[in-house]
Parts: C-alpha cells; structure tokens; sequence
C-alpha cells in the first residue's frame, strides 16, 4: 500500500488487517483517558470521532483549522480529522512565541482553532479549547458524539495542509504543500520497501519530533502504509530511558536536538539504543561527536545514520550514510550528501549576479523538485521571489564538490567573512566533549561570539584556549546552560533572539534575503 488520501490514511491501513501496535510516552491531548497503546484501527476511530468534533465546532471544507498545543502526534491526527472533513489543517507550534502566533493566526485566518493555551478570540470564528475554556469558547465535551460527515475528497493540486517553517531567524512562514508535492511525490517514494534503509514488518520504529511541523505528517503517510510490528511516538525526548527502554527501537529518526540531549543516556548502562540499526536525522546537521556516540551504542554490527537535508518548502535534497567507521574519520557535519536521484538537483550560483559558479567554490545553493510546496500563507510574493524558472533559493550557502556533493557553509543571513560558523562549531565541539551543544554567532563590527552550552553551565578556561588554538579570532565565550538558549519547536536555537541578547541588536554580515 501506498498513500494518497490523508483523510482515510487509517480507515485504509486497519482494513489490511495489519498488526501494529503504537505505542506513546504519555496519553493524547485529544483523548487523555484512553491510555498509551492504540491498534491502527482504534487511530482510525479517533481520527473519524475528531473530525465529528470538528464539524460540530463548525468546521466546513475548503476552511483553515488551526492547531497550537503542547506537542504530541495528534497533532497529526487533527491534522487527518480536518483532511477528512475537506478543510485544510494550519499546524503551529505549542512553542512559538504569543507575538509571532498572532501574526501567524492573522494570516490564516481560521475558521476553528484547536488550542490549549490562551489566544485572543479574534483570531478564528470558533475556538475548540483542549484545556478550560474561556466564555465563547467550546470545550471537547460540548462536541464529542457528533457524526463526522462522509470524507470529501479532493484535488490532488489543492492545498491539503499548511506548516511552518523553524524560525530561528525571524518569524516564520507559512508553507502551503498539496497532496501532489508532499504525499504523492515525497510520502509515496518514502512508503516503498527500499533494501537496508526502508522500514521492516518486524521493526520496532521510534519518532521523536515536533508533530507541528511537516516531516511527521509525511512521515505518517509512509510508515503506517510500511506496517512495522511497532510504533513508538515520544512527546518528550526526556522519556526515552524509560519509553525506548521497554519498547527499544530497531530504527529510529529524532530531531538533532534530541539525539544531543540523549548522548548521556546512550552511553550509560541501561543505552535503549542497543538495538537500532538505522538512525535518521532530518531538520539540521548533527556535529560528529553526537552521530559517533549513537552509531556507537548500538550493538549491530553494521548501524548505520541517513542523514537528510531540505527544507520545509522543498522536502528532502540530499542524503548521506555514515557508517562507525566513516563518522570516527570525520571532522565536521558539513556534507551533506548527493541530491536525492531523479528527485532533486542542485546548483550553487553567485550571490549576487545568480551565475553558476565552479565547483570548489561557495555560492547560494539553488534546487529544482516538484515537491516544491506552492506558497507561502499571506507572504506569496516572498514565495515568488525565491522561485527562479524553477529553482529555488534555499538561502543556504555551500559548495559543489568535483563528486558532486554538497558542503554546507552557513545559512546566508548567518555568514561571517572568512569563517564557516557551522564548521567552526563542529571543531569546538569535537575538541571540547563536555560542550553539549555550540553556537557562533557573527555580527558586523566584532569578532564572532561562540555560545557554549555545558551541563553545569561552566568551562574551563585553559581547556578553551586550546580549543581555539588555530581557528579565526572568537570573542570570549558566553558560557550557558541547554534551558539558557531560546529555541524553536524542533529544538533549533532561534539565533536572532539570542543575538539580540548578547549585542543587543539583529544586525548581521548576510542580508536576510533568502530566508
């Protein structure tokens, strides 16, 4: 089976007759008293009882449903709930920020939003609470045993859900996919039973992610039509000693945040990881010491870590596979792989004249995909500038190898002359293993400012100096701890609040542009 049709994605997996269990850390936000195990047919019921609810509050096809909650995969199932109904889902992060929420609601404009923290009722023409209403708002119970309408299906071109990007420069957009771009030509490659790297029936396979964003509604589309024996979703990275660790994975993919966070975990005795012989990455680069330390507490001969790079406009441009031996050889997360075959192409071009440049040298990386998404909410003419002739400006800087791979440099608004901010990272934390996570941070005017984060928050001040001994001049590091950092709903560092922090000011070397 392959999927199509978001909206009967389950109805159409239970009658297979399929024998998955999915297990959770903690119960759904949509449904708090039915535990932490569910079959594939008692997801389906939930999905259809959701879209009931939904109806109910007034929800009617072709209308936005907007989503802000604490993060856990029904997001994903509201999401199949509104597809069901023939509206289309706006998924936002629990974690943004109110002022960049209501810009985002004012763009949307919706018309039930499904929340559990207090938003302004101007916002959509119904309010469904998942926590105490407010007056004029509905509660679950004012909408549960309402019918849900037979599914309405509808143009494969038609915009079927909307997520946003991770924001860590600004606020972020609003990405439109369809069922063409995001499912057919990006779910339905991922659900074929690809050797080595393609899901199993006997696998035990572990999510942990941000459920607002667009990789877990695509990744919905091509694991449950794959049927592995289980399916573990963590809300949580923090539960996986005790999630994983009853139910441990044989394959897993995470944010880059959470394998950082589970590096302790990995190497103690009681590792859940033992068993994974496949680690995903998607989102961000993941610096060496994280992918060697994971790759290196599994116990299978073989582990391997696939690492993909796209963007929520574009799905995913190239993969790379690390093997134990290939990530103890490396000495930075910059490679990023080869464009996906007969899935994506790549150009690098000058930043300025968008002429192609030789290989070996940096440049703004272009990509061509029909998995493209087809706007941006409210900013289409920031969708229209970014789309050249059919090639899209990632706003990422890089170089083309004489192989053809991909090196990434630095996003563009991020650069620093003479200095690669994501290599220089890379370097400090491979010689400095008690930093949990590092960030350079470049301004006009000043040397860059390396944010070091350590467990206690402390470093030793010699161990520094010779850290740097041979990179470009950094300024002192600012020295903090993980929860010091503001971040994204994927757990990326949001750079221009941190920025504003340290200078006092967003003012950096790149123009912003291409973001």
């Amino acid at each position: 089976m392959r999927p199509h049709d978001m909206g009967t994605l389950f109805d159409e997996v239970a009658a297979r007759r399929t024998h998955t269990t999915v297990v959770l850390d903690r119960p759904f936000d949509i449904a708090p008293g039915r535990g932490t195990e569910f079959t594939v047919p008692q997801l389906a019921g939930l999905v259809e009882e959701a879209a009931g609810w939904l109806h109910a509050a007034g929800t009617r096809p072709g209308e936005r449903v907007a989503v802000v909650k604490r993060n856990h995969y029904d997001y994903d199932l509201l999401a199949c709930a509104a597809i069901r109904l023939g509206a289309v889902p706006a998924l936002l992060s629990g974690e943004l920020p109110g002022d960049v929420l209501e810009t985002l609601l004012e763009r949307l404009k919706p018309a039930v939003l499904v929340t559990d923290r207090p938003v302004p009722a101007h916002h959509a023409r119904r309010v469904l609470s998942l926590a105490t209403p407010v007056a004029g708002e509905l509660a679950l119970d004012d909408v549960r045993g309402t019918r849900a309408p037979a599914p309405r299906h509808r143009p494969d071109d038609d915009p079927l859900v909307i997520n946003h990007t991770s924001g860590t420069t600004g606020t972020p957009k609003l990405v439109v996919h369809t069922t063409r771009t995001i499912i057919d030509r990006l779910a339905r490659f991922e659900a074929l039973r690809v050797p080595v790297v393609g899901t199993r029936r006997d696998d035990v396979v572990a999510n942990a992610s941000s459920y607002a964003h667009g990789r877990p509604f695509c990744w919905t589309g091509s694991v449950f039509c794959l049927a592995p024996r289980k399916i573990v979703l963590l809300s949580d990275p923090a539960s996986a000693r005790e999630v994983l660790g009853a139910h441990p994975p044989t394959t897993i993919e995470a944010l880059p945040s959470a394998y950082v966070r589970w590096r302790p975990l990995a190497r103690g005795a009681d590792n859940p990881f033992r068993d994974v012989r496949l680690f995903v990455s998607t989102y961000d680069a993941v610096h060496p010491p994280v992918v060697r330390t994971m790759l290196h507490a599994s116990r299978r001969r073989r582990p391997l870590w696939m690492q993909g790079w796209g963007q929520t406009e574009t799905g995913p441009l190239t993969f790379r596979f690390l093997t134990r031996a290939a990530v103890d050889r490396a000495t930075h997360a910059r490679h990023l792989g080869r464009p996906l075959p007969s899935r994506a192409k790549l150009a690098v071009v000058d930043a300025e004249t968008f002429r192609p440049v030789p290989r070996g040298r940096p440049g703004l990386v272009l990509a061509r995909t029909k998995a493209l998404c087809a706007g941006y909410v409210g900013e289409q003419d920031r969708w229209q500038d970014k789309n050249s002739d059919g090639w899209w400006n990632t706003g990422d800087l890089g170089v083309r190898t004489r192989s053809g791979a991909v090196l990434l440099l630095d996003r563009e608004v991020d650069t620093v002359p003479g200095l690669s901010c994501l290599q220089t990272e890379d370097v400090l934390e491979d010689r400095l293993p008690e930093v949990v996570e590092c960030v350079v941070l470049g301004t006009p005017g000043r040397p860059p400012v390396p944010v070091v984060v350590t467990a206690d928050g402390h470093l030793d001040p010699q161990r520094w100096r010779s850290a740097v001994a041979g990179l470009p001049s950094l300024a002192p590091p600012r020295v903090v701890t993980w929860d010091d950092l503001p971040r994204t709903g994927t757990g990326k560092v949001r750079r221009r609040e941190l920025l504003t922090r340290i200078a006092g000011h967003t003012g950096t070397h790149g123009t912003g542009r291409w973001t």
